[in-house]
């Protein structure tokens, strides 16, 4: 089934709430009039009622019914500053709350902690720090997860992949990546991909000899004790772990090997290269980033999105509702 209808079909009737911060920029509100029409999602703009209005109109865009929260006129304003507080156990005066309840990314995020949304895309005007940075501090990780991570989806015709980390950690050190191959696969079943894991490096099971081979390694074996149930190798090579034939000779008795559904880069040079190069020289369609381990989803845009890829990003946050 295409990725998005299957993405539709899980959601589709589930009422699930998403807050787009960014609530007067023409390119969000095209995506969420096409999402209250087609009743995928319940949108929740943030900002002055009258501008969003005024934008939708000299678009040409039916809003009629989505709800616009203005977060200067909140009537739960002094209850959300008290739970920012709460939440940041002392990093935060009332005073520096309030200050910061300014910022429409982490009024929107306290939306979703306080479960009045259920997730949140921004980042279309935002740089990523400012849309990540309140998720961190607000949402969290889950327990067991001390990292966010941002896997993409990679597609061509009737292949899918998933590649992490493409976005978030520089150097991820062992358990942290091990943490990232059992969240990416968690992932890759939402998107109806068979989760064979491969923990990829430039050496296949001790063909190369280094610090990061050795991280790899360790990785590898954490992961198997965090999830031992779940089909990972490593560590590979791509090729061993994409192509069959050199998976034999490189990796003969590997479950994973010549077969891997999910790519876990070493760190995110390689991650962000690899998946521009499948996406420009393999004419692979990138799908993301999508952010891993957080409590509830939060989904960055990149500034450059088009109103069809926040429509998109809308939908995946949307789903992953479902794994919490």
């Amino acid at each position: 089934m295409e990725l998005f209808t299957s993405l539709k079909n899980k959601i589709d009737g589930k009422n699930i709430r998403i807050v787009f911060p960014e609530g007067n920029e023409p390119r969000i509100l095209t995506a969420v009039a096409r999402l209250h029409a087609e009743k995928l999602v319940a949108p929740i703009l943030l900002g002055d009622p009258q501008d969003i209005a005024t934008v939708a109109e000299q678009h040409h865009l039916d809003i009629a019914g989505v709800k616009i929260i203005d977060p200067a006129n909140y009537a739960d304003y002094d209850q959300m500053v008290t739970a920012f507080v709460e939440r940041r156990h002392g990093k935060a005066t009332i005073e520096q709350a309030k200050e910061q309840l300014q910022n429409v990314n982490y009024f929107g995020t306290m939306l979703v902690y306080m479960n009045q949304a259920d997730g949140m895309v921004s980042g279309i005007v935002h740089p990523t720090g400012d849309t990540v940075r309140p998720a961190l501090q607000i949402i969290k990780t889950k327990p067991g997860i001390s990292r966010t991570s941002g896997a993409m989806i990679m597609q061509r015709a009737h292949e899918r992949y998933l590649f992490a980390d493409c976005a978030i950690n520089i150097d991820p050190n062992a358990q942290e990546l091990a943490e990232m191959a059992v969240e990416s696969a968690k992932t890759a079943a939402l998107f109806d991909i068979e989760p064979r894991v491969a923990m990829l490096s430039f050496s296949t099971k001790g063909s190369g000899h280094a610090d990061v081979v050795t991280k790899v390694q360790e990785a590898t074996k954490l992961a198997h004790a965090m999830a031992p149930e779940l089909a990972l190798d490593g560590e590979l090579q791509f090729d061993a772990a994409y192509v069959p034939k050199v998976a034999a000779q490189k990796a003969p008795n590997s479950q994973v090997a010549g077969q891997a559904t999910v790519y876990i880069f070493p760190e995110l040079q390689s991650g962000n290269i690899g998946y521009k190069i499948a996406q420009r020289l393999g004419n692979f369609e990138a799908i993301g980033p999508i952010l891993q381990g957080l409590n509830k989803p939060v989904s960055d845009l990149s500034r450059g999105a088009s109103a069809e890829d926040a429509y998109k990003v809308a939908i995946i946050t949307a789903a992953q509702t479902l794994m919490n």
